[in-house]
């Protein structure tokens, strides 16, 4: 008999603390940097962000997120056998936030691992989860994604400081005999490192080089427009499916209009794209599982549905996944 696995729960949680962008704009003209509500709509579609106090952590985050999935597949920690966790901004050098989340949640026993692949690191984690689960080494997953990109935004850049926010979302994977992830595809071009970036380092007791994060939004802007439509493509074509297949495509949430560019040039109208940018910004890694916990606890995405993932992040690093919800 074959062995699948399916998401069978979806969890998320924010930082209290909403930001508008007339409050950043604000906030950022104390220091001489002029931008606006208007000037941030145009470009990203974002409205809003949540930024974490300093005494949260992403493992805060990703606890919460975790514990509201597990919830929702009505398991308890010590059914979990696996955790994931895909961030940039782990609370430790180590050990990592999934051994730290497990400590927390009493799931002690199973594996339990970072991945880092930025925005994309949730398809890759996913990826890697389904793999553990259908070799029959995992019975249930769990896939957390958890950022706090405030702590290495540079808030004198107003071209990346308005862009990023702070959360966390999860999922539950678990063995099936019906196929939930029907195809993955996951790609890197380490050559395209340099335009999207973080390269401080902890050496000698002090943190060395620039450790604020560093973007050329054009040059992102056109490898994702061109790297996200392809591996959309290639998962429909492992899958055996076409775009109008599709009932929802979760893209990550960096840019509505990388987002929205995607969706037309698969054929796919904005009505079936979900859509958290504007009131979430870009979360890295939390994006898709926390737009994702949004859509299904609206009722937007319902059991059967037919949802497309993808992500493109710094690496630069890029994936899709297909799967009935």
């Amino acid at each position: 008999m074959s062995r699948y696995s399916r998401i069978i729960g979806t969890g998320s949680h924010l930082p209290s603390n909403r930001v508008s962008n007339d409050q950043l704009a604000q906030q950022l003209a104390r220091d001489g940097i002029e931008t606006s509500d208007a000037w941030i709509v145009e470009r990203t579609g974002i409205r809003f962000r949540h930024f974490a106090d300093p005494a949260t952590s992403s493992v805060d985050l990703g606890e919460q997120a975790a514990r509201r999935a597990i919830d929702a597949a009505g398991l308890s920690p010590q059914d979990i056998d696996l955790i994931i966790v895909a961030t940039s901004t782990p609370d430790m050098i180590f050990p990592s936030n999934a051994a730290l989340i497990q400590g927390r949640l009493g799931a002690v026993g199973g594996a339990a691992f970072d991945v880092q692949a930025v925005c994309a690191g949730f398809v890759y984690a996913l990826t890697v989860a389904d793999q553990f689960v259908r070799c029959g080494m995992a019975r249930n997953a769990l896939v957390i994604g958890t950022e706090v990109f405030s702590r290495i935004l540079d808030f004198k850049d107003r071209a990346t400081c308005v862009l990023f926010g702070d959360g966390a979302g999860a999922v539950v994977l678990s063995a099936s005999e019906e196929p939930g992830l029907l195809a993955s595809a996951l790609h890197a071009d380490g050559r395209q490192a340099g335009i999207l970036c973080t390269p401080g380092r902890v050496a000698g007791g002090e943190v060395s080089g620039h450790p604020y994060l560093k973007m050329d939004g054009q040059a992102v802007f056109k490898q994702a427009v061109q790297v996200l439509e392809q591996v959309a493509r290639e998962v429909l074509d492992k899958a055996g499916r076409k775009p109008e297949d599709v009932d929802w495509m979760v893209p990550h949430q960096a840019n509505i209009r990388i987002m929205l560019h995607t969706a037309k040039k698969l054929g796919l109208p904005a009505d079936k794209v979900v859509q958290t940018v504007d009131q979430h910004g870009n979360t890295s890694a939390a994006s898709i599982p926390l737009a994702l916990d949004v859509a299904v606890r609206s009722g937007q995405i319902r059991r059967g549905d037919t949802v497309l993932i993808e992500a493109v992040g710094g690496g630069l690093t890029w994936g899709a996944a297909l799967l009935e919800y």
